[in-house]
């Protein structure tokens, strides 16, 4: 099971009802954030999350709505005794901009390690989870993120006492784990069926619709995806800033078919989201607005 929280839906500025953008997900006892924005420490708390397990930080870029609440956020995590390693993905420029933002906390009990993304994808493992960074099109560097967790295929008991596997053997094996014991190699795939339907997330914000947002986002179980503008009037300002209206994040959903939409970094003129809807709907029924806090939990389904 997946848990996810949109923990701040807003962009540009905080607003009293809205902090700035930030995503967390939980899965196994492994957290990760997607930005941190102003306000995004204050959120978790609201939530009532921790900060402590958090063990991977993904950047979409770097302009101040997106990263501004790091620092603090560093300073917590140090006081709180962490010890273990933080692994931090992002855009050309990672290690620089965080430790020029470090200038306020310099010493932390836990080292960083640091993750820049190369080329237009690029595909990380941490803790479980599957992070495919991709490319959009944003007025700096700026990616997407989509994250999944696999789920390996249903364990064969007849295959494995017909190949006089011992049980004590099973449950590595179950785990994905090459044996080799006294002169044998049990193999995965020796006792695992085909690979089973897991849980999928797409994140993006900061964009003009490209065709790599459709593809990242098809099928998935959440697709949360920037809708900047619900004005009709405001269409020609997304192109000018490269950023994206409700009509047109609907229709990537339409393209990408997931079980659901919701909408996310919002301009602070846009007061009420829920109000624009409507056409939204139109488009891609499933569609929701976000809203700080807004969470759901993603499950295996089956089969």
């Amino acid at each position: 099971m997946l848990d996810v929280c949109l923990l701040g839906c807003g962009g540009m500025m905080p607003l009293p009802y809205r902090w700035l953008t930030s995503l967390m997900t939980r899965f196994n006892g492994s957290n990760l954030l997607i930005d941190c924005g102003e306000g995004t420490q204050v959120a978790v708390k609201e939530k009532g999350w921790s900060f402590k397990p958090i063990d991977t930080i993904c950047f979409t870029h770097y302009h101040g709505d997106h990263i501004s609440g790091l620092p603090g956020l560093l300073l917590t995590m140090g006081n709180a005794d962490r010890t273990e390693p933080l692994t931090m993905i992002g855009p050309k420029g990672l290690e620089r901009v965080v430790n020029a933002l470090r200038v306020i906390a310099p010493e932390l009990p836990f080292p960083i390690i640091f993750k820049e993304i190369q080329g237009n994808t690029q595909e990380f493992l941490c803790n479980g989870y599957r992070i495919t960074a991709f490319r959009v099109n944003h007025n700096v560097l700026c990616y997407g993120y989509t994250i999944e967790i696999d789920r390996a295929g249903r364990f064969d008991v007849d295959r494995a006492k017909t190949a006089g596997i011992p049980m004590k053997y099973w449950s590595r094996l179950q785990k994905g784990e090459v044996i080799e014991e006294n002169g044998c190699c049990y193999r995965p795939e020796d006792v695992l069926g085909p690979s089973r339907r897991g849980i999928k997330l797409t994140y993006c914000t900061d964009t003009r619709p490209t065709d790599m947002i459709a593809k990242q986002a098809e099928g998935a179980d959440l697709f949360i995806c920037e809708g900047m503008y619900g004005e009709p009037d405001k269409a020609q300002k997304a192109v000018e800033y490269k950023h994206m209206t409700f009509k047109e994040a609907a229709e990537l959903a339409r393209k990408a078919k997931p079980e659901q939409l919701w909408l996310t970094h919002f301009s602070p003129s846009l007061v009420r989201p829920e109000d624009y809807m409507e056409q939204v709907r139109n488009i891609f029924p499933k569609a929701y607005p976000g809203k700080d806090g807004k969470s759901i939990e993603l499950d295996f389904r089956e089969e």
